[in-house]
Parts: C-alpha cells; sequence; structure tokens
C-alpha cells in the first residue's frame, strides 16, 4: 500500500499542462529579423553616415540568440525518473522581443498586485499626448520625469480637495507605467497612471483610507487644462518648446541622431528610409468604417492631448486588477498578429479595427524594421514610476503595501520570506498554469543539472538528441535594397 501511495502522489494530474519548448527561429518575426537584419544596418548607416545606436543593435542581434537551444540552454532533469529537458536561454530585452516581454508584463503584474498596491479602489488615468510631444519624448525620455510630476500633482490636489484635506495631512499614492507603443507597432508614448481612488490620512495610528467619488466630465477636462497648461509651461522654459507671434511650436531635435527620423515616422505612421520614404504606411479596410465618434463619459481632449479616467478596479477585484496591470505592460508585438502576403510584404493585423476600417497594416520587411528599431528604449530608462504614499521613501509605504501584510495568506509550501520576484515557473504556473517544475512522465521534481554555454558542448549535446546544433543562418546585407534606399 505504501508504494501505490507513493506511486499516486507522484503521478501527474491529467489536467495539468506541461511546458513545451518554444521555437521562435519558427516564428515570422524571427525569420524577418534574421533575413533583412543585415540591410537594414546598411541602410541606415548609408543614410546617416553613423548607423543605429549600439543599443539597438544589441536589440536585435539578442533577439536572435532569445530561446535558440544552438546559443546555450539549461540542462533539467528529473529526480525521479531521470527524464530531461532543455530550457534555452531568454534575451531579457524590453525592445520587441515577444516572449520576454510576455514575461516582463506577467512579472511586472503580479509585483505590482501582490506587493505594491493596496487593498483599496484604484482608478486608471490614461494621458495620451500629441503627436509632436511624442517625438521629443521618444527622443528625450528625460523629460517624462517632470512631466509625470505635473500629471500626479494635478491628479493628487483634485483628490485631496474632494477629500477635503491637505497634503500636510493627507496624500494618495500612484503607479505609472510609461506605454512606448500603439496597437500598429508604432512608437506612441502615452502615460497609464494607476491611483488609488482616494487619499490616505495620517494620523498617531494606521493610516485611515477615504475614499473619492469619480470626476465629473467637466472636472476631467479641467484638470486636463491644467495638465497642459503646466506642461507647456515646463517645457517652454526648459527651451524644448518655442513660442512665437502666439505659437507654440518644437525646438529642433538632434540632427545627428540617427533614431530620430525612424522615431518621428513611426509616430506619425509614415515610412522613413526607402523608396516610399515619407509617406503613410499602406493599410487595408475590411470592415465598414464608423462615422461617429464613440466617446467615453468619462474622457477629455483637448490641443491633442486626451485623458481617460473611466476604468476602475474595486479594492476586492484584485484579479481583474492584476489583468489590468498585464494590459498595460503587454509586449509590442504579438507573433499571432503578424504574418506575411504572396508579395512578401509584412501584414500586421491591428488589435482592434480603426474607425475607418483599417484592420491591417502593410509594410515591406525594411520597413517593418524600421518600426522595431524605433521601439527599443534608451538604456536605464525606468518604464514603471511610483508616486506618493507608493513612492520608494515613502512614509507610509511599509504601513499601506500588501507585500508585509499577505504573508500569511501566502500557500504553505512558499517560504514567508520569498523573494518579490517571482521565478520562471511560478509565473507559468500563476498566468498559463502551465506546470514546469513537475515532470510529465512520472510527476517527479525537476531541477536544473547544468548550465550549457561553451559552444563545442552545445553541439555534442544537441547533435546527439537529433536537434539543430547551428543557430539558423543570417542572410547578408541585399545591395539592390541598399541602392534604392539610398
Amino acid at each position: 500500500m505504501g508504494l501505490e501511495r507513493k506511486a499516486l502522489l507522484r503521478a501527474a494530474p491529467a489536467h495539468t499542462v506541461h511546458y513545451e519548448r518554444r521555437r521562435p527561429e519558427e516564428t515570422i518575426l524571427h525569420g524577418l529579423v534574421r533575413e533583412h537584419l543585415e540591410t537594414f544596418l546598411a541602410q541606415v548607416e548609408a543614410r546617416t553616415g553613423t548607423g543605429v545606436p549600439g543599443f539597438v543593435k544589441d536589440e536585435f542581434e539578442a533577439f536572435l540568440e532569445c530561446g535558440v537551444l544552438a546559443h546555450g540552454f539549461l540542462r533539467v532533469r528529473c529526480a525521479e525518473c531521470a527524464h530531461e529537458k532543455l530550457v534555452a536561454f531568454s534575451c531579457k530585452r524590453r525592445g520587441f522581443c515577444p516572449s520576454c516581454g510576455a514575461r516582463r508584463m506577467a512579472e511586472s503584474a503580479a509585483y505590482l498586485v501582490d506587493r505594491v498596491i493596496p487593498r483599496v479602489p484604484v482608478r486608471q488615468w490614461v494621458l495620451s499626448f500629441p503627436i509632436a510631444l511624442r517625438i521629443l519624448f521618444a527622443a528625450q525620455p528625460e523629460l517624462l520625469t517632470p512631466v509625470l510630476r505635473i500629471v500626479h500633482r494635478v491628479i493628487a490636489r483634485f483628490l485631496l480637495g474632494q477629500a477635503g484635506l491637505g497634503r500636510a495631512t493627507a496624500d494618495t499614492g500612484a503607479v505609472t507605467l510609461i506605454q512606448r507603443f500603439g496597437s500598429a507597432a508604432n512608437l506612441n508614448i502615452h502615460l497609464h497612471c494607476l491611483v488609488l481612488d482616494g487619499v490616505y490620512r495620517r494620523g498617531a495610528g494606521e493610516p485611515v483610507f477615504r475614499q473619492a467619488r469619480a470626476p465629473t466630465r467637466d472636472e476631467l477636462q479641467e484638470l486636463l487644462g491644467k495638465i497642459i497648461t503646466r506642461l507647456l509651461k515646463r517645457l517652454t522654459r526648459s527651451g524644448h518648446l518655442l513660442e512665437e507671434e502666439g505659437m507654440t511650436y518644437l525646438a529642433e531635435l538632434d540632427p545627428d541622431d540617427p533614431l530620430t527620423p525612424l522615431q518621428a515616422a513611426s509616430c506619425t505612421y509614415r515610412i522613413a528610409l526607402g523608396p516610399r520614404a515619407g509617406q503613410k504606411v499602406l493599410s487595408l479596410r475590411t470592415v465598414p468604417g464608423r462615422d461617429d465618434k464613440a466617446t467615453s463619459a468619462l474622457c477629455a481632449e483637448a490641443h491633442g492631448f486626451s485623458l481617460h479616467a473611466g476604468v476602475r478596479c474595486g479594492a476586492d477585484q484584485r484579479k481583474q486588477l492584476e489583468r489590468l496591470c498585464r494590459y498595460i505592460t503587454r509586449p509590442a508585438i504579438a507573433n499571432a498578429r503578424l504574418g506575411c502576403n504572396a508579395k512578401g510584404e509584412v501584414v500586421l493585423q491591428l488589435k482592434s479595427p480603426w474607425r475607418d476600417g483599417t484592420t491591417h497594416l502593410r509594410l515591406s520587411p525594411l520597413e517593418f524594421m524600421q518600426r522595431l528599431a524605433a521601439l527599443v528604449p534608451r538604456p536605464r530608462l525606468h518604464l514603471i514610476r511610483f508616486h506618493g504614499v507608493l513612492a520608494p521613501h515613502a512614509g507610509l509605504r511599509a504601513a499601506i503595501v500588501p507585500g508585509t501584510l499577505e504573508k500569511a495568506s501566502e500557500p504553505a509550501h512558499e517560504p514567508a520570506h520569498a523573494a518579490a520576484r517571482l521565478s520562471w515557473a511560478r509565473l507559468l504556473k500563476r498566468v498559463f498554469d502551465i506546470d514546469i517544475e513537475h515532470c510529465p512522465a512520472c510527476g517527479g521534481t525537476l531541477k536544473i543539472i547544468a548550465a550549457i554555454e561553451e559552444p563545442a558542448v552545445i553541439v555534442r549535446i544537441l547533435t546527439h538528441l537529433g536537434l539543430p546544433a547551428r543557430a539558423p543562418p543570417r542572410s547578408p546585407a541585399r545591395l539592390p535594397q541598399l541602392f534604392q534606399a539610398a
């Protein structure tokens, strides 16, 4: 009976979904980058004389190695039946890799819900900018820091006014996620602010949360007006915006930055380089257009800016809040929405049809590569910011964040001192219900036994297993296309 019980405990549940290695080299995105990277790099160098910045080139190089066994892997073995599997290394980049972007999405959402955002109502405030400011913030992302300060102060003072309290006695908190892309894989820098829908009042004891009512449409319009006035004043004072004869326009950006034309074209849905430079991206309209402009009751627009505050999660809606966080932190490119037509053009399916009925965009491979390069963020650019009582050194933070308050409710098999960063195995289990920690053959525990990085050892193991021992080859630069681009 003891042996039978042990066998049952080790048996993998029939309903459990087990992990299967992804094969990025078989995807359309990987094939496009592999086929056209060298031509694209030569095209930019021919146009600018310097080529793309090093961090952009590194992004492409790392993406081509991500998930490919020929560039190294972990050996994972079951302690019970000796079943083995190989797990390829990831690039862990922030630009356009769908796999690493999906992991960062799940990890960030889990961290915010489990360790940062307290169990109080949360409202999402989305601020979009005019195209000129999107180009400016892409070229000089450090300007987002004072902009975020302005936005948070305006919203915080509104919530304090509703509560009848001052900054000396109360404050709210927020997490801002800087999203850098639109559904068309275009560069579109805008802000998603998850703001506590109320304020915490300081006192001798525990801080007390006072909930706020939803803003009216008129109040939202007034708040947007304040944000625009202060933001334009700040950028004008710093010399990034110029005023002449009552008109405000963007100061000239660095002409020597090779990314500037790529970013500007991506922001305006145009082509930066090649025979179609300056033209709009080709689109396919497969559904009827909409004449009416559907606008939410909690949305304000002015001078190319928009402020939306219609999405709210209640204190007990933690799963909905995590889904919202995943949506905000999702990767820019989804393999499922990428295809190629008979002409070899890239066909990108939009997440939702545009008002004119557009459902797909058509780009040449090199035009698509330009879009990918524009999406790569500069190094050391923090895309998640914390404000108010949720700021890292805020006095009230330790008393309200759930990180220390919910350890008692964690599963018994997890240590109480578990790190805030979730392991890859726990993320797969949490998001997709995929079990990577147990053997699919017997249910035993899988453990890492080696990290294989030496090229000779990689070739020997993969050859023995009948797997490709060499990475898919990259195509050299194509001179005819290069001459057309120049």
